[in-house]
């Protein structure tokens, strides 16, 4: 049990978060949801998206959603802006299970045949819809907040839309949606390309090919550089953006070749040759 526990440590950890923000919300502690919501009835939390189609559509907001913006954008660049998408998006569940049961019934693992920069396009072309018909366009289908208020006030479109981003990954190929189509995860992607908390593949020496990390990385096409660029003088740092910090990584290698932490601390380790703790 201990050894599963320890091999599992990020995942509980984030099915932890997610949990515990819905029962935060559930609770009255959070009101509203995560397009829009107030902490203890005083302290605002805005999208930073939406605020970039409310923006692109001629509407200013006003001022308390402008410091909620500020607020949640400013936690998100700098500390990760994909976080959003492994700690707090509650759509990631059905991803997750979606992956899990492609796998356990025999199902290939291969890729939605589309470039994973889709999901920029489908960003930009929303702001270009907020601009042109003058509404926060995204959010009239946006999977994301039409769970959450399902779950939270009721109703059904909300577990239509996230049933339907499920199938997409049964049957389309392996984390569709996230990796290939939410412009959300882009936005917020693009919001942390510089943030402080990274993983690193310090120990990259170590590594034995087992393909583990592989299976489980959400965004496998940014592990190879940092396990293979030594040779072309690349470090082990995982710096791009779509990196969601999941740490399932780090659970799941035998060689401990992974660790998480603030970017300078996983440079210095890289340069002295420690590895992780």
């Amino acid at each position: 049990m201990i050894a599963l526990i320890r091999h599992n440590r990020w995942l509980i950890a984030r099915r932890v978060s997610q949990g515990l923000l819905l029962s935060l919300f559930f609770a009255g502690v959070f009101k509203g949801t995560l397009a829009s919501s107030r902490l203890l009835d005083k302290v605002p939390f805005t999208d930073p998206f939406i605020l970039a189609q409310s923006l692109a559509a001629r509407h200013w907001p006003e001022g308390l959603a402008l410091i909620g913006a500020a607020l949640l954008g400013g936690l998100y660049a700098l500390f990760g802006g994909r976080l959003y998408c492994a700690w707090v998006c509650p759509v990631n569940l059905l991803t997750d299970l979606a992956l899990y049961l492609r796998r356990k019934l025999g199902l290939s693992e291969r890729a939605l045949l589309l470039s994973r920069r889709v999901k920029y396009w489908i960003l930009a072309g929303a702001l270009a819809v907020s601009a042109a018909t003058g509404t926060i366009a995204w959010e009239f289908v946006n999977p994301i907040t039409a769970l959450y208020r399902s779950l939270l006030f009721g109703g059904s479109f909300g577990l239509l839309m996230a049933g339907g981003v499920f199938l997409l990954d049964l049957s389309a190929g392996a984390r569709s949606w996230c990796g290939h189509l939410c412009p959300v995860g882009a936005f917020y992607g693009l919001l942390g390309r510089f943030s402080l908390l990274k993983i690193s593949a310090v120990n990259r020496k170590a590594c034995d090919d087992c393909g583990d990390c592989y299976r489980v990385c959400p965004e496998p096409q940014l592990l190879t550089p940092a396990l293979r660029g030594e040779a072309r003088g690349i470090g082990p740092l995982i710096a791009a953006s779509d990196c969601t910090v999941c740490g399932r990584c780090i659970d799941v290698c035998r060689k401990d070749v992974f660790a998480a932490g603030l970017r300078s601390k996983l440079e210095t380790m890289s340069r002295q040759g420690e590895c992780p703790p």
